[in-house]
């Protein structure tokens, strides 16, 4: 019931905007009485919070291969069909919205800090088996995600498992080759 309940509530979110959730709509999407709802979250801002927190657990898993570039793609191409989905443009709108609302504010980093540990953990984890160059894994992270990001959001056209091997092809590459070149030291976060 929880599950239906949170998954409602980001779907009315992404399709309503925060400002539209009503907990009656949540109740009748969900299939359950709207007393559940008001029971297990008796704030609104709790309930926009656990359903945000409970879609980014499950979206976009990264997996150890033992295969940096493999895994990384397969991570790209998953964030893209995650944000892209309605819970994911929730998370969006309440990230826009977040900017007023300290509260929300909140609930946006730790959604979003959470998907980043595991990025950064993985990319950690490839630096110390020899996959990939001495290099901070917050820049780096920032590197891979960022067009997924920009892609996504312009909604010109789907991001695509092609586009996550190239973006992954381009950055990896350029970390290699500025490691092979110049040192490690040439490397933001490596100094």
């Amino acid at each position: 019931m929880r599950h239906r309940i949170l998954e409602a509530a980001a779907t009315l979110i992404a399709r309503e905007g925060i400002g539209g959730l009503r907990y009656d709509q949540v109740a009748e999407l969900a299939e359950v009485n709207k007393t559940s709802v008001y029971r297990n979250w008796p704030d609104r801002t709790t309930l926009i919070a656990d359903a945000l927190t409970a879609f980014a657990a499950d979206a976009a898993p990264l997996h150890d291969s033992g295969d940096i570039d493999a895994d990384l793609v397969d991570f790209l191409e998953t964030l893209a069909a995650a944000m892209a989905s309605p819970q994911g443009r929730s998370l969006q709108s309440v990230v826009a919205a977040a900017r007023e609302n300290p509260e929300l504010r909140a609930v946006v980093d730790e959604v979003s800090g959470r998907r980043q540990a595991t990025l950064h953990d993985r990319l950690r984890t490839a630096v110390e088996r020899g996959e990939l160059p001495a290099i901070d894994p917050r820049f780096l992270g920032e590197l891979l995600t960022g067009p997924v990001q920009l892609f996504v959001t312009r909604g010109a056209r789907a991001f695509t498992r092609a586009d996550a091997h190239q973006v992954c092809a381009i950055v990896l590459a350029g970390v290699r080759a500025t490691a092979a070149h110049g040192g490690e030291s040439s490397l933001p976060g490596t100094q």
